[in-house]
């Protein structure tokens, strides 16, 4: 049994400073009999429920951080010199160089094979795009892995291309995720959405039994393993046994269509001066018979659409199954599909980060629908739950930053973009722990200590919180008290 009580905290509608009382992760009334493991004076801290991120690629983002960082070239150019100069700089000539973070949507070059060629001739050099939808690769790579082609690879072509990378893995996989996992409860993360592609339930249940208790995860899969789960007998939320309750079975996830950067995503419009809409991965036939199976064996869905057509197939497909969960992305709406969100039960899971990095692109490839883009206002002010993430690798794993960037969308000296879809700091906080700030006596909960007021710092401090304390199921999982 865990007792830890907290002396002096400030929370949100609470107009003096109180105590809390934690008891095996159960909130209780301070004045309870017993006396507490621990008493700790929070001198005036703020305390609110811990911060989920609702769209990770866990396993990605643990190894991403380890690998070469291409976000700043601005030219397919510049990001040949980042790989030359890494090159020059390491003595394993024949192992594969794995790059993340190129973005060329407002690139004047292409990410041609010959541009990197031009560096590397004989090292195999795979890069994976900021959204993760697309992978550059040199000829040494194309002839290493037998893709198709070398350049660009896009869409089913990338994604097998980075499963198979995630199991080539340089360096001690297990070790990174720890770090990774540490990292993000110094952020005050208590839980994330684990949406990675590779299977993820077996290697969450080894580490948690062997003790790794730094997050709470809700482990969710693609349609090669629905078959799996179903036969396995799990249902979404269910607890895996031997985890401390820690590790739960989460959604279904289906693609339904591309992203911006790679001018996949599928749209009701052309793209400007392009023949094309995008691209519709799943059919609607396809995605309403997995929404039809899962919703018949207990699992929500978690539908990846960000083109307005996109989503507007999958909130069809939601209606015509009755199944609930949530639309990742949703970075595209048509004003006349923001009210079926509510109306259908169906969360907004959003990346609020993200307008930062497509805030140009949007400007270029929809300029004459930039209004609706990222239309987080929009989408509270209709009743839609909204629910956010990070998408990691795409963003770091930080939800401060995705608060940051719902409440004052922003990241330069130019002024807020389309502000009418700004959220509220209270929104975006709800948004960020998944519910309600109240902290009541009776319930489980896991907290956050931060050191500054969230509802009322200014947009830099909100940016980089700092965070004192997390504790998850009872636990510190970060402490710097």
């Amino acid at each position: 049994m865990t007792d830890l009580l907290l002396l002096g905290a400030r929370i949100i509608d609470a107009d003096a400073p109180v105590d809390l009382r934690l008891r095996d992760g159960i909130l209780i009334d301070p004045g309870s009999p017993g006396s507490p493991d621990e008493a700790i004076d929070l001198d005036g801290r703020w305390v609110l429920p811990g911060l989920w991120d609702h769209h990770v690629h866990f396993t990605q983002w643990a190894i991403v951080r380890r690998r070469l960082d291409l976000s700043a070239a601005t030219s397919a150019a510049g990001a040949a010199q980042i790989v030359a100069a890494r090159l020059r700089a390491e003595m394993a000539m024949h192992e594969p160089l794995i790059g993340y973070g190129y973005r060329d949507a407002m690139w004047d070059d292409e990410a041609t094979a010959e541009v990197l060629d031009a560096v590397a001739t004989v090292r195999p050099v795979v890069i994976l795009s900021g959204d993760m939808h697309a992978c550059w690769v040199n000829t040494a790579a194309r002839d290493r892995y037998g893709l198709p082609t070398a350049g660009v690879l896009r869409e089913d072509d990338a994604f097998g291309l980075q499963m198979r990378l995630e199991k080539a893995a340089p360096g001690d996989e297990d070790l990174a995720i720890t770090e990774a996992a540490v990292a993000a409860a110094s952020r005050g993360v208590v839980g994330i959405v684990d949406l990675e592609m590779a299977r993820n339930l077996e290697g969450w249940t080894e580490r948690m039994t062997r003790g790794l208790h730094a997050l709470r995860v809700r482990s969710g899969f693609y349609p090669a393993e629905l078959d799996e789960r179903i036969e396995s007998g799990w249902r979404s939320d269910d607890t895996v046994a031997g985890t401390g309750g820690r590790l739960t079975i989460g959604p279904l996830k289906i693609i339904t269509d591309g992203s911006l950067n790679t001018r996949t995503a599928y749209c009701h419009d052309h793209y400007p001066g392009r023949d094309t809409r995008g691209m519709l991965t799943v059919s609607p036939e396809l995605c309403e018979t997995l929404l039809e199976r899962a919703t018949a064996h207990g699992f929500t869905a978690a539908v990846h659409a960000i083109g307005d057509a996109a989503v507007t197939h999958a909130l069809d497909a939601f209606e015509r199954t009755g199944a609930r969960g949530t639309i990742e992305h949703a970075q595209l709406v048509r004003d006349e599909d923001l009210e079926r969100f509510s109306r259908l039960g169906v969360a907004a899971s959003v990346q609020p980060e993200h307008l930062w990095d497509d805030r140009d692109a949007t400007e270029r490839f929809w300029p004459d629908r930039a209004d609706r883009a990222f239309p987080f206002g929009a989408l509270r002010r209709s009743g839609a739950e909204l629910l956010l993430g990070s998408d990691a690798p795409v963003a770091p794993l930080d939800p401060w930053r995705g608060i940051a960037a719902a409440v004052h969308r922003t990241s330069d000296e130019r002024e807020p973009w389309h502000p009418e879809h700004s959220l509220e700091r209270r929104e975006a906080l709800e948004a960020a722990v998944g519910g309600d700030l109240s902290l009541a006596h009776g319930r489980a909960t896991d907290l956050v200590v931060v050191d500054a007021d969230p509802l009322t710092c200014d947009v830099d401090e909100l940016r980089r919180m700092p965070v004192a304390a997390t504790v998850t199921a009872g636990l510190f999982t970060h402490r710097a008290l």
